[in-house]
């Protein structure tokens, strides 16, 4: 077995199955979005999206263990170890929140708000960018990095958007519709940091990689 492991190293396989685990994860974490923005638009109730998300996180969670699996037995990674395991949970982490959001929408019986399109628009691009990102490790990595910063951009565009939808709602009354509302936005704007969290990771995989 050590040797077929081995052979899988030095032909490239072992870090084939790695990076199409995480490229694999990022696309669950794509449909959570999907799924997430079908919610804000009225097109699902939130009853029906909590449900249809544990499916989304089932699967995305099952990826995430194919990758540490392929981690616990390489010889050798793609990028370092402890980096690829990181990307890989904050990855989960985009879309632990996301499932969060959904499930929190249908507790709290708020009313999703159609203009949390837009934030959900910036983060599904950021996560599409680091997919591009992860084919790209192997054989263009000087784009991997400028990928990367674009990931970020979409993080910070999500901050501002928070930033300006709690600004809008703190012209309100205070009401307990305010409240639920603020939790939800503060939901979101973690979906954000933990989307940067990813950009920031692959970055400094890619500086390490590099020396």
């Amino acid at each position: 077995m050590r040797i077929r492991r081995l052979y899988d190293d030095l032909t490239g396989r072992t870090h084939h199955r790695a990076l199409e685990a995480l490229r694999g994860q990022l696309g669950k974490a794509i449909d959570g979005v999907s799924l997430t923005a079908r919610m804000v638009r009225g097109e699902i109730g939130p009853a029906e999206a909590r449900a249809e998300m544990v499916d989304v996180e089932h699967d995305g969670d099952s990826l995430r263990a194919v990758l540490v699996g392929e981690l616990s037995t390489a010889l050798t990674t793609p990028i370092d170890r402890e980096d690829l395991y990181r990307l890989s949970r904050s990855v989960d982490d985009v879309l632990d929140n996301l499932r969060d959001l959904v499930r929190e929408t249908d507790l709290y019986g708020a009313l999703p708000d159609t203009a949390d399109s837009e934030i959900l628009a910036a983060v599904a691009e950021g996560l599409a960018l680091l997919q591009t990102a992860i084919g790209s490790v192997s054989r263009r990595p000087a784009e991997v990095t400028m990928t990367t910063l674009a990931v970020r951009k979409c993080a910070g565009r999500v901050r501002q958007l928070y930033q300006m939808a709690v600004a809008k709602l703190f012209e309100q009354e205070l009401s307990t519709d305010l409240l639920k509302r603020r939790e939800l936005l503060r939901r979101l704007d973690v979906v954000g940091l933990r989307l940067g969290e990813c950009a920031d990771t692959l970055s400094d995989a890619m500086l390490k990689r590099s020396h």
